[in-house]
């Protein structure tokens, strides 16, 4: 019963207003009583006891009147601060200067109306302020009786978001809040929200905290907190075997609604970087009320564009892609977060430029975002054609059809991998970008009629994508291990990819056309490393419980991707994080002829003159433990030279040069 209590009393999330009406006037009434009985006997003078009555009485509408102007009432008392004092001092003031108005007609001395009054005053301010900590001291007694079994946490920092964080956990059923914890002795002694601070300054501090107060967990209060102790308390955590968590920002929504809880820290809050500042109103002015049309939709940066453009309000969303299941996923994630956006999903394939163009003849898009694409290197290593036909054939169908139905932007996803690229897909988004940059240039120069501009972006691995390394680290862990790695010093550069798709959107506004944006990719990670650390994010020992398995290099994999933003072979934008490409230029007619070429060998499944050709037209690209090394024999072609080459840029590209 009393249990069953306790449980009834937590879930009420507020006490009725009315009733709080009610029981601040009835105390109000009876200070004012007692103030009047005390005034009688402290002040020489008659104060009859029906002359205590009238004021008694006169007190009951003052008091509801004063409280109901200054909303006393409405304030969720378990959440009361020291700011709402003020309010409880001034509904007591009002209150006497209603009553004096009407007691100064009573036969009453000027000395009892002054101590009286004031009496009244101070016991109804202090009565209303005894009522409420009561109230909080007894539902936090509550609380704590039930909270005795949950997990005790302590919530990492002493600023004010640590605080904020410390309120939203207070009637949690599966945590109970411990305390603070901080490095250094700063706040050592000092209690936050009636709650001690603790400190660490090594691992021997933390061992003793944990064990000492028998703490679960460590909840982390924003990502940017993670990241400062990622190479501290972190690791203490991850070899004590001790939960860190975070709790989503207050900001951070799922449609229209707040993210409720809190979760377990994953490998992604421990790589991503700090939040990049967008121009979020300049940005979105570009794309409000027009209509936007995403390839790829379905894939992991093309669903995320389609969400970030739907949260600015674009006036039509046209979802193209060929991935059922993944496009009928992202549909009703839209219907639900978005329902008032007006948006169309359309399956169909970039290769069939009679599909692409009944999308352009029945939409007219205004911006065009083409992230169709394939990505992943064995694969195309072992079907260049396609890589060919997908990659650089349709980006030139869709590039056309923008030109040819009047789009005011293209804005072309391409990846680090097409810098000095050594596998068939690298060369073949290398291809795509010659030749959106080619076109975009004949129409600048006026030797092509059109007015479409053509922004290529560029930038590395993003976190959690499909088909990715942490997605099939994290499946390799859950079922034991091993977790396969090429080689011991391959190393890759990260992004998030809500971080890729606003500099994608940055990138868009602020160039002016015909460029290769680059994005600062940050340090590159060591994917053993990663491999390491997952497996100690889920509670295990890397090569004891869990074995990291080298598997060797893959066909045109490299150790080592290209810096894409060195200050040599890039130029710097108003965006700290975006620089312009410096990279060949290319004439469209030859680049049209090759294209054209190459369309006829993928199509009729030539790999041999198909990869030979892509080598012509990207004499940087030169292949790595590949099949087609032979080829780069045939051609002469060796990567070396071109590095040796006096004034040549990192992609090996000369600059301003025309090729005829």
């Amino acid at each position: 019963m009393i249990s069953q209590f306790r449980e009834r009393i937590v879930g009420m999330h507020y006490l009725n207003q009315w009733i709080v009406l009610i029981l601040d006037t009835v105390a109000s009434v009876l200070c004012t009583f007692l103030a009047c009985i005390l005034a009688g006997h402290l002040v020489p003078g008659t104060m009859g006891m029906s002359a205590v009555l009238k004021i008694t009485l006169l007190a009951v509408p003052a008091s509801g009147l004063s409280f109901y102007l200054f909303r006393i009432y409405r304030n969720i008392i378990r959440h009361s601060t020291l700011r709402e004092l003020w309010r409880l001092v001034a509904a007591s003031a009002v209150k006497l200067l209603l009553m004096a108005v009407v007691v100064f007609g009573m036969m009453l001395t000027d000395r009892q109306l002054l101590i009286g009054g004031l009496l009244d005053m101070l016991m109804t301010t202090v009565v209303l302020i005894c009522m409420r900590v009561g109230m909080v001291l007894g539902y936090d007694v509550i609380v704590s009786k039930i909270s005795k079994s949950n997990s005790r946490l302590l919530i990492y920092g002493v600023d004010d978001r640590s605080v904020s964080l410390e309120t939203r956990m207070r009637n949690s059923k599966q945590y109970q809040i411990a305390g603070f914890y901080n490095y250094g002795k700063a706040y050592k002694s000092y209690r936050l929200a009636d709650l001690p601070v603790y400190y660490f300054n090594d691992e021997q501090d933390f061992v003793h905290i944990v064990t000492r107060y028998n703490i679960e967990g460590i909840l982390f209060p924003d990502y940017e907190s993670i990241r400062t102790e990622k190479e501290r308390l972190i690791r203490y955590c991850e070899m004590h075997h001790v939960r860190m968590l975070i709790a989503p920002p207050v900001d951070e929504v799922s449609g229209d609604k707040l993210v409720p809880g809190i979760r377990e820290i994953k490998i992604e809050d421990l790589l991503g970087r700090d939040e990049i500042n967008m121009e979020e109103e300049e940005v979105a002015a570009g794309f409000r009320d027009r209509t936007v049309l995403v390839t790829g939709a379905a894939g992991s940066i093309g669903s995320e564009l389609c969400r970030q453009l739907a949260s600015f309000g674009v006036g039509r969303l046209i979802l193209f892609d060929s991935a059922e299941t993944p496009m009928h996923n992202i549909r009703l994630e839209l219907e639900e977060r978005f329902p008032h956006l007006s948006f169309v999903p359309v399956i169909g394939d970039v290769r069939l430029k009679a599909r692409v163009r009944m999308i352009f003849e029945r939409h007219r898009p205004d911006v065009v975002f083409h992230a169709a694409a394939y990505k992943h290197v064995p694969l195309m290593e072992e079907n260049p054609c396609e890589a060919v036909f997908v990659n650089a054939i349709g980006t030139q169908h869709v590039a056309d059809l923008c030109v040819e139905y009047g789009v005011e932007k293209m804005v072309m996803i391409s990846t680090d991998k097409a810098v000095n690229p050594t596998n068939v897909m690298g060369a073949s988004k290398r291809l795509a970008e010659i030749y959106v940059q080619s076109l975009g240039v004949s129409i600048a120069e006026g030797r092509t009629a059109g007015r479409t501009r053509f922004v290529t972006t560029r930038f590395g691995n993003v976190l959690g994508s499909n088909g990715s390394v942490i997605p099939r680290f994290m499946e390799q862990i859950r079922h034991g291990g091993p977790v396969t790695v090429t080689h011991p010093e391959i190393t890759r550069f990260f992004m998030t990819i809500p971080e890729a798709c606003r500099l994608v959107m940055e990138a868009a506004t602020i160039s002016d056309g015909n460029e290769i944006m680059v994005f600062e990719m940050g340090e590159s990670t060591r994917i053993a490393d990663l491999a390491k650390r997952m497996i100690e994010l889920a509670g295990y020992v890397p090569g004891v419980d869990i074995e990291i398995r080298y598997t060797g290099l893959r066909p045109g994999e490299k150790l080592y991707e290209e810096v894409l933003s060195n200050m040599e072979n890039t130029i710097p934008t108003s965006h700290k994080k975006i620089k312009i490409a410096k990279v060949r230029k290319y004439g469209y007619e030859e680049v049209c002829r090759a294209f054209g070429e190459l369309e006829r060998l993928s199509v009729s499944v030539d790999i041999y003159g198909t990869v030979k050709l892509m080598k012509e037209v990207i004499p940087e690209f030169v292949s790595k433990n590949s099949q087609f090394e032979a080829i780069d024999a045939e051609l002469g072609e060796r990567r070396n030279e071109k590095e040796d080459a006096p004034g040549v840029p990192a992609d090996g590209t000369v600059v301003g040069i025309v090729e005829k």
